[in-house]
């Protein structure tokens, strides 16, 4: 009958100097997962050679390398997924401004200011439109039902803007720097 097998336990600097590494070298295998203590009381000396002896054997043979190729190429992969995607996701984004489903913002600010200086100018306007009418009405009511009828001129006239989707579809087409569908028609 063969005897149980009884550990040789083995202190890191007895293992450094067997391999020939530093203790610290030593140290690093056994974060790395290549060797392994024996509940943090040292090294057994057996499974500590034939893992190590393993290890080198993986590493001479390059596979070691051949599973960090591995895993680069993964890596790789995963990016130029990840790359093909926000460009689907550019696209679409492009082809719904387009369509006119969704605006920039830059749009909608522009198109908001001229709607601002139009209601600018129609308010600019007022007193030239109202100084002669008003000149010859002496009747402070009167004047003031004038003036309330020029105002309530200016609300009609704004209550009639419509969001215009060509007007977007125009602005896209300039930034983009294509030509207007009228453009091509003429």
């Amino acid at each position: 009958m063969s005897e149980p097998y009884k550990p040789n336990l083995q202190k890191t600097q007895v293992i450094a100097k067997l391999f020939g590494l530093t203790v610290r070298r030593v140290q690093q295998l056994t974060q790395e997962g290549i060797i392994s203590q024996v509940d943090g009381k040292g090294y057994d000396l057996l499974p500590t050679i034939q893992r190590y002896i393993k290890y080198l054997q993986d590493k001479a043979y390059g596979r070691e390398e051949k599973a960090q190729m591995a895993d680069l190429e993964a890596e790789k992969l995963n990016a130029e997924i990840e790359l093909k995607r926000s460009k689907a996701r550019m696209a679409e984004l492009e082809l719904m401004e387009l369509e006119g489903k969704m605006h920039r913002s830059e749009d909608v600010e522009a198109m908001t200011t001229d709607l601002i200086l139009n209601i600018r100018s129609m308010l600019l306007a007022l007193p030239g439109l109202l100084a002669v009418d008003l000149a010859e009405i002496s009747n402070p009511a009167e004047v003031s039902e004038r003036i309330k009828e020029a105002v309530y001129d200016i609300l009609e006239e704004l209550s009639n803007y419509k969001y215009d989707p060509k007007e977007y579809q125009k602005r896209v087409r300039e930034r983009q720097g294509w030509k207007n569908e009228q453009e091509d028609e003429e």
